[in-house]
């Protein structure tokens, strides 16, 4: 998935034009103008920083995945926008492995509980998990938060998790994603490596 956040449209048009379809979003003010501004383009678009429950009607009208689901009643919020307009969004759990207080997601103690939670939802899909790991210098220092995520993962589906909502892995960004690929990660967000250095 190609971060386009603080990218204009013209960027993303042109990763377009290239053959790039999947679009991942910081916020969903930002989002919401590049989705109008490219809106004759066939993309996915991801959100993939963290959700406030006041905009969860917004981001579910308009993203086709949300990778920052925290909490059951986030989840419920996203499931009732989707029935309301007729989407079926997709949607990942962001797992909070390290306990930083910068960062947003679930303790690994909580994840089950939206899981079971995802089995009332009508038209929302939980699809897997999605991590954030501590800032590193060294790719090679990210390998054992990918497992850890991984291995949360094992342990939901051992607990009897259905295996499509286990699916998906996003974890990974421009300086890691390789490792991240060798630890099972699906979905890698990639941004600088695409477009270049922010500004």
């Amino acid at each position: 998935m190609a971060v386009s956040k603080t990218y204009g449209p013209e960027h993303v048009a042109a990763a377009v034009a290239a053959g790039q379809h999947d679009f991942g979003e910081n916020k969903v003010q930002e989002g919401l103008q590049k989705i109008v501004a490219v809106a004759d383009t066939r993309i996915r678009w991801h959100l993939i920083g963290h959700l406030q429950s006041n905009k969860a009607r917004k981001a579910g009208e308009a993203f086709d995945w949300i990778h920052a689901v925290d909490g059951v009643a986030l989840l419920r919020k996203l499931d009732a926008a989707a029935v309301e307009t007729g989407r079926t969004p997709r949607l990942l759990v962001q797992v909070d492995l390290a306990g930083e207080a910068t960062k947003h997601g679930a303790a690994p103690d909580e994840v089950g509980e939206i899981f079971a939670a995802a089995a009332d939802c009508a038209a929302a899909e939980l699809v897997g998990l999605m991590l954030l790991p501590p800032a590193v210098e060294h790719a090679d220092d990210a390998r054992p938060w990918f497992r850890r995520l991984r291995a949360v993962r094992d342990q939901l589906a051992a607990a009897g998790v259905p295996a499509g909502r286990l699916a998906e892995l996003s974890m990974g960004m421009s300086h890691d994603f390789e490792v991240a690929v060798e630890e099972g990660a699906t979905i890698v967000r990639v941004g600088s490596a695409i477009f270049g250095a922010r500004g």
